[in-house]
């Protein structure tokens, strides 16, 4: 007897044997003879429900970008379970989603395909542009590449290098291959300029360590000597500062050593020089006098007044000595700028009575004084003709001739 026990997509016999319904005809999928007919469907039902929620994460997982390859393997285990599936519900629509999804896996690995294709572009010219990145560094000349930043520049483009190839996608083996060999020759390259850079550099060190170490003693032998020790010690100086360097741990201390031997000659001739300047005091006070007394000179007229003045403050200054470091510069010029003043007296007075000038003197003025003379009667005939032209004439001519007979006058 047919046991009225029913659901959409199947049916429990009286014998608790469960169908389900698969277009016009059903097939048996299990018994539950412990339970009424109603938990017998839900019981397989929920089998159902199991296979439609797998075949959802399915499409859930495409729409994630799951490998192709993966996607394929499921449908194919899917579609066999849904076909013998003990389980009531519409076993039909699962194999449709499944079918359509098995159509979508071609698309999906074509797209995949292209995806992979895309990194592996990106990955091979990110991986190139380290490379550029480490033989441009290479390529730098020795003598002037910053090895602080080059060394620093390489180890972040090897960090770059290292993480990309754990995190990006695997290049191809010929490619890959290639590059790392390209990289790895750029930073052979760096290390082997940079090792011999600073193999010249400490020989270039020691050479100054050793230079500058003899100039320290030599320095350091020049104290005894006090104030006579300055000349040489200078000397030292300019060689030490054509020394080169020697590296900062060895130039500090070197420079230490040379700049107190040479406080210590300094300050002995400071002492010098403050017991001259103290000495010289007087002298000052004594040269300030004279030069108060020559001050009037630098307007003299008189060149006699001026010459004899002159030479008494003159040999007074040369008895009074030196005066202090700081003031003979001061001292000097001002009185040098009373002997031009009297210099200058001599010059004008030589000018003035230089015999073969005052002789030319003379006799272009004796030729003036006749011009005069002549002009002078030529135009007192002008004027008694009325010519108003000869008279201009004559006029200027006289006035040129008077001119020049006042400069030679003078």
């Amino acid at each position: 007897m047919t046991n009225n026990n029913q659901a959409p997509w199947g049916r429990v016999d009286d014998d608790g044997t469960v169908f389900v319904r698969e277009g016009d005809s059903e097939r048996a999928v299990g018994q539950y003879p412990d339970g009424t007919p109603e938990e017998a469907l839900a019981y397989f039902e929920r089998k159902f429900t199991d296979l439609a929620g797998q075949v959802t994460l399915l499409e859930q997982r495409i729409k994630r970008g799951t490998p192709a390859s993966d996607v394929a393997k499921t449908v194919n285990a899917l579609m066999a379970t849904v076909s013998t599936a003990n389980a009531v519900g519409d076993l039909a629509s699962l194999r449709t989603r499944l079918e359509a999804l098995g159509g979508a896996v071609g698309e999906l690995t074509e797209k995949q395909q292209a995806e992979t294709r895309a990194a592996l572009e990106a990955a091979v010219a990110y991986r190139t542009a380290l490379v550029e990145e480490a033989e441009a560094l290479a390529a730098q000349d020795p003598a002037t590449a910053q090895w602080k930043q080059v060394s620093a520049a390489i180890d972040e483009i090897f960090a770059r290098w290292q993480a990309h190839q754990q995190e990006g996608p695997r290049l191809p083996k010929a490619e890959g291959n290639e590059l790392w060999k390209r990289f790895r020759a750029a930073r052979s390259t760096i290390e082997t300029h940079r090792k011999a850079f600073f193999a010249e550099l400490d020989a270039t060190h020691k050479q100054a360590r050793s230079r500058k170490q003899e100039l320290v003693a030599r320095a350091e032998a020049l104290i005894p000597q006090g104030i006579d020790g300055v000349h040489a010690y200078r000397q030292l100086l300019d060689e030490w500062k054509a020394a080169g360097r020697a590296g900062k741990k060895y130039d500090d201390a070197l420079w230490a050593r040379f700049k107190a031997a040479g406080d210590a000659i300094y300050a002995a001739k400071a002492e010098v020089d403050a017991r001259d300047n103290e000495e010289f005091d007087e002298n000052l006070r004594l040269k300030e006098e004279l030069l108060a007394e020559a001050q009037p000179l630098l307007t003299e007229t008189d060149r006699g007044v001026a010459r004899a003045k002159l030479m008494s403050i003159q040999e007074r200054w040369d008895a009074i000595g030196k005066v202090p470091r700081a003031n003979v510069k001061s001292v000097e010029e001002r009185i040098r700028a009373v002997e031009a003043a009297v210099r200058r007296l001599d010059d004008e007075h030589w000018k003035r009575n230089n015999p073969e000038r005052k002789a030319r003197a003379e006799g272009l003025a004796a030729q003036l004084q006749d011009a005069i003379a002549n002009l002078e009667k030529e135009l007192a005939d002008a004027k008694t003709t009325g010519d108003p032209a000869r008279i201009a004439k004559a006029q200027e001519a006289l006035d040129a001739r008077r001119a020049w007979l006042g400069v030679i006058a003078d």
